[in-house]
This record gives C-alpha cells, structure tokens and sequence, in this order.
C-alpha cells in the first residue's frame, strides 16, 4: 500500500461513531507532536501477543511514543513472540473448546491467549533459562534493577540473535532497548517471569527478593521523569485498556499537584480505546470527564474514547501518526 494510503482511507470513510472518533483522536494525536508534545502509551491487555510491535515499533523509532507503561506481560509476551512466533498455535474456533479440548492444549504445552497459543517450550522456557543468569548475575552483584531494565540486558545481550523467528523490526521491546525508552511498569509480579522469579527467590537461586524492583520504586521515578518532561513540552496520554497500565501512571499528576505541591500541568491529550462499557465503578469503563475531578485532566483537555477492539484501533490511529507526520522535534527523555 502506497504512502498516505491508510490515512487517506480513513479520513474518507471513517466519519461518523466511532470511527469519527478514531479520526478526531489521530489528528489531536498528531496537534500535540506538532506542538513538540511527548506522548505517554498506558498499553493493557495482551496487545504484544496481538502482535501491535507491527506498528508501535516504528512509531517508537520515529519519536512518536516517549515513553510506556505497561504490564509485564506486554514486555516478555514481545520477546515470546520474537522468538517463538513460528511455533505459535492459533485457534480461530477458541470459542467453541470443550475443557477437554483446553486440557489438551495444556498436554501440548500451549497457553492459550484469546484465539493465540504461546508455546511454553521455545518461548516461555527459553527466555527463563536466559533471564534467570541475568536475574542471578544482579544478585550476586548487590544491583537491583527494574524489570524493563532486565529485559534490556537480555536484549542487549545478543543471546536472542540467532533465535528471532519474525523481522526484528517488528518487536517493539527491540526498539524500546535501542531507544532507552522510559518504561513503568507497575505489578510486575503479575506476569509469568514475575512468578517464575518468586520461585527461582524460594528456591534459593536469588537471595535478596528486591534485587528486581517494584511498583512504588517506579512511581518515584514517574514522579521525576513526569516534573522533568512537563517543564518543556506538553504530555499526552494514549491509553489501551485499563487496570493497573492506565491507572497508575495518570495518577503521577495528582501525586505532584496534591501530594507533593508542585506546580505541574495536567495531562495534555487524553485517548482510550477499550470496549468496556460505561458502568458503576468501572475504572475501564469510566468516562475521561470523571478524570477531571481526580485532577488528572482539564476540563478543556481533548478527550477522546474509542469504544472498539484496539486490535483493530491502535494499528489504525499509529499508521494514520505516521503517515500525515507531526513535526515533533521531541526525542524520548533520558530516565
């Protein structure tokens, strides 16, 4: 498809709903580049397993994303993919299983996410197997690190080289380690190398618990790169999903305005996709105006939410960013 094509589609075809939206957040998207504005992504859900490195990636290496808090499992589920992806089993029926058919799966060794199967053996495994002399080596060492930091190494490293089963131009996590981009990421212990680490500390392998650090850590240093990063240039907040990657680091500006008593601004942009509907305490479901009163957005803030799959949306808006530009002299911050 030649440049300029998905835009140009986009912007004649997607006029009304939902897709207007989608239309309206792509073009304040790239308002705020052009006002030389940072653009923080809150990314839930399995969108790595969702292969979004297809575009997020690029928009990485071209400055468009400055930073990124995430879960864990978005961090290690690119690397999977990196280098398991031809071993990969996808259910396109995964609705119709029987629980014999799932415990099939779980005899094959395959973990199923949505209609996408990770190999336990060729991904999971062997990226224990590597991580685990990283994890050991900052014990021994008296370092502690945070987990994206441990993912940097490894990528680093070299040692995944000669096992990339895609392009690795399509791994975000690759571009994020070239770039040293900033990342959050709250609960780590939520995700598979955070329980494969709780054991490997109960085991003995690793003596001190902190030597990978944790959520609180990481808002101090959201709090630091947040003040630093607002003193120059406008942030915006793009948000896939909800839960913990969203709600933790909006939250850095009413850490700053209320707690601290610094003088920071609001959060610039404000875009969600997510297909939770409105409901009673939903955090994923709540309306960006509720934000206003938790002193996290203005209320001439543009807002945007996109009630749609962000496998669908995400892809969408990032290729429509990088088509029609957004001339950003903005580079990702150091940490």
């Amino acid at each position: 498809m030649g440049k300029g094509n998905v835009s140009a589609f986009i912007q004649h075809h997607f006029r009304h709903f939902n897709a207007a939206t989608l239309v309206d957040a792509a073009e304040a998207y790239r308002n705020l580049l052009d006002e030389e504005g940072l653009m923080f992504l809150a990314m839930a859900g399995a969108m790595s397993t969702a292969e979004l490195g297809l575009s997020l990636a690029e928009m990485i290496r071209r400055d468009k994303v400055h930073a990124i808090c995430c879960t864990c499992a978005n961090l290690e589920e690119d690397i999977f993919n990196l280098v398991a992806h031809d071993h990969y089993v996808r259910i396109p029926n995964y609705r119709d299983l029987s629980p014999q058919e799932e415990k099939k799966l779980l005899e094959r060794k395959l973990n199923r996410v949505t209609d996408t199967c990770i190999p336990e053996e060729e991904a999971i495994k062997r990226i224990e197997n590597l991580i685990l002399d990283i994890w050991v080596d900052a014990d021994r060492k008296g370092e502690r690190c945070f987990p994206h930091e441990i993912f940097y190494r490894l990528m680093r490293s070299g040692a995944l080289r000669h096992h990339y089963e895609i392009d690795p131009k399509d791994s975000w996590m690759l571009a994020a380690s070239q770039k040293d981009l900033p990342i959050f990421v709250p609960g780590w212990e939520d995700s598979t190398m955070g329980n494969i680490y709780a054991a490997h500390c109960m085991r003995g392998h690793i003596q001190n618990v902190h030597t990978v650090r944790t959520g609180l850590e990481y808002m101090i240093r959201l709090v630091k790169w947040y003040q630093e990063a607002s003193e120059k240039h406008p942030i915006g907040f793009f948000q896939i999903g909800g839960g913990i990657a969203g709600d933790f680091p909006i939250s850095v500006v009413p850490v700053l305005r209320q707690d601290l008593k610094r003088n920071v601004p609001l959060w610039s942009y404000f875009c969600q996709i997510s297909d939770s509907t409105t409901s009673y305490g939903s955090y994923s479901g709540a309306v960006p105006n509720e934000k206003i009163t938790w002193e996290k957005l203005d209320e001439a803030t543009p807002k945007f939410i996109i009630e749609s799959d962000a496998t669908i949306v995400a892809p969408l808006i990032f290729t429509y960013v990088l088509e029609q530009g957004g001339t950003s002299a903005a580079k990702a911050l150091a940490r």
